[in-house]
């Protein structure tokens, strides 16, 4: 095993296979990050949404993709560009990763691909004297998703920050504001009648508990281009308020939570998830200054 990635896997209590296989994958959500940072891909494109928070700010779940948005508007993006580097990245490190598109059937702003490598190799790669991948099918693969946004709402606020594993790289992203108000517009917009991800609530009750405010000049314009508000319609954080209440009192509580269950360590957390705390948290969330 290469010596960063043993020092990496350190900080992971690795108890069974499914622990190794989420080991693996943040691992691996690292080095695309170092990757990425090292072909210049920052210059031009912003990392956020649940892993962003995850690596950044301490949230407290797995999650499985990387979101990025373009910084500006680029219909001649190419996400293919950046493979060579990632797939050179990985084996540095001692996997084997092949990144792939992901096609889709309609056109569509957001470039998806796929990193993707065999189970069982790697968790023998950082466990091999354990019995208990002898249960993992020889043809699982572990699959690393990363999208990119090539035509980003406005007013999102950038910033960046550094990590130092596995060498010292920048990362660029939204600041936490901004962040919170893409989580806002997923609870609000990305759902199916009642269902909605209980990550996207998971993640709204962490901003809640650090009383972090939104971007609300990036969240209306998130708003706007998804058809979720009109063009004249201003949004007030009273207004705001009341479309997260109506929202809450819309949702399959019993559903959102088997969705977040397999990501936490905790389950007891969403003894209290119902409208009525929802509502009661969404209280006195303001806007950023």
């Amino acid at each position: 095993m290469h010596p960063t990635i043993e020092q990496m896997l350190s900080s992971y209590p690795t108890t069974n296979v499914y622990d190794k296989k989420n080991a693996i994958k943040e691992i691996l959500q690292e080095i695309i990050l170092c990757g990425l940072s090292r072909a210049g891909f920052f210059r031009t494109a912003a990392f956020y949404g649940g892993t962003a928070l995850r690596i950044f700010y301490g949230l407290d779940r797995f999650s499985e993709d990387l979101d990025f948005s373009l910084q500006q508007r680029d219909e001649m993006f190419h996400l293919p560009d950046y493979f060579p580097q990632l797939e050179a990245e990985l084996r540095a490190y001692g996997f084997s990763f092949r990144a792939e598109t992901k096609e889709k059937s309609r056109s569509s702003d957001i470039h998806s691909a796929f990193l993707k490598g065999g189970t069982r190799e790697h968790v023998l790669l950082l466990n091999p004297e354990g019995s208990a991948v002898l249960s993992i099918s020889p043809n699982e693969q572990i699959k690393i998703k990363f999208e990119v946004d090539t035509n980003p709402p406005d007013d999102a606020v950038i910033e960046t920050r550094y990590r130092l594993l596995p060498i010292p790289y920048e990362v660029t992203l939204y600041d936490a504001s901004s962040l919170f108000a893409g989580k806002i517009h997923a609870v609000l917009c990305r759902a199916w009648k009642s269902r909605v991800k209980g990550r996207d609530l998971y993640d709204y009750v962490f901003y809640r508990s650090r009383s972090t405010p939104v971007n609300l000049a990036h969240l209306t314009a998130r708003l706007r281009q998804s058809g979720f508000l009109a063009e004249d319609e201003i949004l007030t954080d009273a207004e705001l308020e009341k479309k997260l209440c109506e929202k809450f009192f819309s949702i399959d509580y019993e559903q959102a939570k088997n969705d977040v269950l397999p990501f936490i360590k905790n389950p007891a957390v969403l003894d209290v998830w119902k409208a009525d705390f929802f509502c009661a948290i969404t209280k006195g969330l303001t806007s950023q200054p």
